[in-house]
């Protein structure tokens, strides 16, 4: 993990002072964190922070400028690297110090709040300028996901942007699982094009005109399935430190918003199908080999008798 300098911008409200990380994770990802405080006097006023823009252009743009800076710095060091930088998963997650006050200074329940406020905060996270245009439902839909452990926190996980209440201190846990889980989406959807990109040549390759050797073909598809194999477990160990079954929980509702179970179950059915390929192809290579095998022995008994019947005579 690398901390880069804080940097002065421009944004909606003013001057702001932008903090950015950079992590180097073991899974092949790079995850960039950039934290922007901020001001408002209502909650629907920081939707402008969904997609924001400073005086001098827009902060997608800087980040995606910073990765390929990374990719090309780190480029010799890379194990079969992507020839393209994908689309990022950006997840924005606006955080709010409790407790909540009303304006005589009485403390708010954050649950309490979000019931009075829910078609504000699902404005905010699903980034409608005009909170009156949403519907009922999608008001209910898309703060449904949501937990609360004390009083004065409380979390609504959303697709692609999340509302934190709590303590300035205990931010940090609570946004690490929103990173992790944001990471396996990011993964899970590398990988799945991954694979369809191999079973649509495996399809091809096994077809009647073949571009590639079946040992090339026998190759990349044992290679692919290492590498799934590999890519799986390290997914699954990445879960494994929660200890906190509060956090537990959070990641359970981002892992059900982001559909995550399915992610696995679709990736599964083609490594599956790929396995069967594999079997297949390998299955085919041994019947000629056997092939091969009986002919040989059938030429060599053919020669046998030939050598045979001109000793004879």
């Amino acid at each position: 993990m690398v901390t880069l300098p804080p940097v002065e911008r421009i944004g909606p409200f003013g001057a702001v002072r932008v903090q950015r990380a950079i992590k180097l994770l073991p899974v092949g990802a790079i995850s960039i964190t950039v934290r922007v405080p901020f001001s408002v006097e209502h909650v629907e006023d920081f939707v402008v922070f969904h997609d924001l823009q400073f005086n001098n252009g827009q902060l997608h743009d800087e980040v995606r400028k910073l990765a390929e800076d990374v990719v090309a710095e780190l480029i010799q060091y890379y194990v079969r690297p992507n020839q393209k930088l994908a689309e990022e998963e950006a997840y924005t997650a606006f955080c709010i110090a409790s407790p909540l006050l009303a304006r005589d200074g009485a403390r708010i329940s954050a649950e309490h709040w979000l019931q009075s406020h829910r078609r504000q905060v699902a404005a905010l996270l699903t980034q409608e300028e005009d909170m009156e245009r949403l519907s009922k439902q999608e008001s209910d839909e898309s703060t449904a996901r949501y937990l609360s452990y004390y009083e004065d926190d409380l979390v609504v996980v959303d697709w692609d942007a999340a509302l934190l209440i709590d303590e300035p201190r205990d931010f940090d846990e609570t946004l690490y699982i929103m990173e992790l889980a944001n990471l396996q989406l990011a993964e899970l959807e590398v990988y799945d094009r991954r694979l369809d990109t191999v079973l649509e040549r495996s399809y091809r390759d096994l077809g009647e005109q073949r571009l590639r050797s079946r040992t090339d073909i026998l190759r990349e598809m044992r290679e692919i399935r290492i590498d799934m194999a590999r890519f799986n477990d390290e997914m699954s160990n990445i879960t494994k430190f929660f200890g906190d079954w509060h956090l537990a929980r959070i990641y359970e509702k981002l892992s059900l918003r982001f559909h995550l179970g399915d992610w696995h179950r679709t990736i599964h059915g083609k490594l599956k199908t790929l396995n069967d390929l594999y079997q297949l192809l390998e299955q085919d290579q041994t019947n000629r080999w056997m092939i091969i095998l009986e002919a040989t022995i059938v030429l060599l008994f053919i020669v046998d008798l030939v050598v045979l019947v001109i000793s004879i005579t």
